[in-house]
């Protein structure tokens, strides 16, 4: 499955996802709960969030306590631009760019930047694994 790179805190793999959302409707939350039951450690991403579906949501990438396996990008790509140089100072084994939170700029400044990039639905890829 992924090295387990969080420092000692968990032995499941780690998932940020940058968008969530606590509505049920919306597909940052079923990727929540998807990657939850595929054995993920959630690091819910939404500054005007303080709980998603029971879980501490942070304001920021950087402040998430743990090293990431995976960043999930539930967010358009003008403002996932923005953040993708706090992703880069954070890290990641892969960054998921999610249909909709793509732009070119988006991909070429993430390749720029060194991430390993996948274009792909994180919430599909976690439903799968359940």
């Amino acid at each position: 499955m992924f090295p387990r790179t969080n420092y000692g805190q968990s032995m499941k793999p780690t998932i940020a996802i940058i968008g969530a959302s606590a509505d049920r409707t919306k597909y940052s939350n079923k990727s929540l709960l998807a990657h939850q039951r595929a054995g993920y450690e959630i690091y819910p991403i939404n500054p005007k969030e303080e709980v998603i579906d029971g879980l501490k949501c942070y304001p920021s990438i950087l402040d998430v306590p743990v090293a990431l396996n995976r960043i999930s990008l539930y967010v358009p790509s003008a403002i996932g631009v923005k953040l993708l140089a706090d992703i880069a100072k954070k890290g990641c084994q892969e960054l998921w760019v999610n249909p909709g939170a793509e732009s070119p700029e988006l991909m070429a400044q993430a390749s720029q930047l060194g991430l390993n990039v996948i274009f792909a639905c994180s919430y599909l890829d976690a439903a799968t694994k359940n």
